[in-house]
């Protein structure tokens, strides 16, 4: 899970929810999909806490740069 992107964690993440809250799940199966949203979660909050701190270093830098965040090997 570590390689994937944003907006694709955060789209498992959504359906993780969409299954919950329908309530068909059985216990087993809605604690796992609870654990799976949880790390999924926590993956999202990195990317963006990761994405946060390079826009403040630009901005704290002062000056003109091309915005490149660094690239996974996908």
């Amino acid at each position: 899970m570590n390689k994937e992107s944003f907006e694709k964690s955060l789209e498992q993440l959504e359906s993780i929810v969409k299954h919950l809250e329908s309530g068909e799940l059985p216990l087993e199966e809605a604690v796992k999909k609870y654990e799976e949203g949880i790390k999924l979660s926590k993956h999202c909050q990195s990317l963006l806490k990761d994405a946060e701190n390079v826009l403040t270093k630009m901005m704290k830098d002062n000056e003109e740069k091309d915005f490149e965040l660094p690239k996974d090997d996908q």
